[in-house]
C-alpha cells in the first residue's frame, strides 16, 4: 500500500520523537569501553602474533641446521 509523501512525513516524525538518545555520561563511557577493548584485543593479538612466530621459527630452525 502506498503513502503519499505527507503521512510518511508525519510517520517519520512521529517515529523519531520515540527515539531515546543516550546522554553525554552513556556515550563517553561506552566510547571509552571501546577504546579499552580494542586496546586489549589489540595486545591479545601481538602476544598471539608472537607466540606463533616463535614457535615457527624455532620449528623451522631446527630443519635449517
Amino acid at each position: 500500500m502506498a503513502t503519499n509523501p505527507i503521512q510518511f512525513i508525519q510517520q517519520v516524525r512521529a517515529e523519531v520523537i520515540k527515539v531515546v538518545w543516550p546522554t553525554r555520561r552513556e556515550t563517553l563511557l561506552t566510547t571509552a569501553m571501546v577504546m579499552v577493548l580494542a586496546i586489549v584485543l589489540a595486545i591479545f593479538f601481538a602476544l598471539v602474533d608472537f607466540a606463533i612466530r616463535s614457535g615457527l621459527t624455532g620449528v623451522l630452525g631446527l630443519f635449517s641446521s
